[in-house]
């Protein structure tokens, strides 16, 4: 006999017993995850598994973040009806539309064109109009403009410059940082004399394709 999810009830209690607890306390934040349908962003397989505390598979080894980081991810951008975002790494979408909902414009980058294709219906089922997708990988994107928001959903042993390159005055970076399995999430600030970085919350990713550290030889 096969059982019926409410997967309403299954979001209430995704943002009560897990987000919350985490110190994600930005009701802007508890709102939009409290109102996305995660459950549309997962695959078939892995419905049942939406609002468990686990990161979800997608196809080519990537992976959804798990509710809890996805929460501190959002919290953490301080997000308002003016920003633009560029998101890097667009995965199943879910972040993407949750930011779309939060923010003017999300601009975001995946280099798996079928990832791309299913990301970009999942943002028209949900009526997310003010989010594109481009298909290509974040080392070959060239804009010709600034983003107020860079947000990097994969882990980068350093923070490449060309991300920060692509702030405008004043604009902020999330990203994980460092050597698994001591990872620490920071939010970068393009300040007027120096970037400012603010170290938010240790955790562990996996890498952003080409941002991995370099393989060390032992001998």
């Amino acid at each position: 006999m096969s059982t019926t999810i409410d997967y309403a009830k299954a979001r209430e209690l995704m943002v009560e017993q897990q987000v919350r607890p985490w110190d994600v306390l930005d009701p802007r934040v508890l709102d939009v995850l409290a109102a996305m349908p995660r459950e549309e962003f997962v695959a078939p397989a892995h419905r049942n598994l939406a609002y468990t505390d686990i990161s979800l598979p997608l196809a080519h080894g990537e992976y959804m973040m798990k509710p809890v980081m996805e929460g501190r991810t959002l919290q953490s951008l301080a997000l308002d009806p003016t920003d633009d975002v560029l998101e890097i790494g667009t995965g199943s979408g879910f972040l993407t539309a949750c930011m779309g909902r939060l923010a003017r414009e999300v601009v975001s980058l995946e280099r798996h064109a079928d990832l791309a294709d299913a990301a970009r219906a999942r943002l028209v089922a949900q009526h997310v109009d003010n989010a594109q997708v481009i298909t290509t990988d974040a080392f070959a994107y060239a804009p010709d403009r600034k983003f107020g928001v860079v947000c990097v959903t994969g882990a980068v042993d350093a923070i490449p410059s060309r991300f920060t390159d692509w702030l405008a005055p004043g604009g902020r970076l999330f990203v994980v940082r460092g050597r698994s399995p001591a990872m620490e999430a920071v939010l970068l600030r393009n300040e007027v004399n120096a970037p400012r970085i603010q170290s938010l919350f240790e955790t562990d990713l996996p890498y952003l394709a080409g941002a991995a550290p370099a393989p060390t030889f032992e001998f």
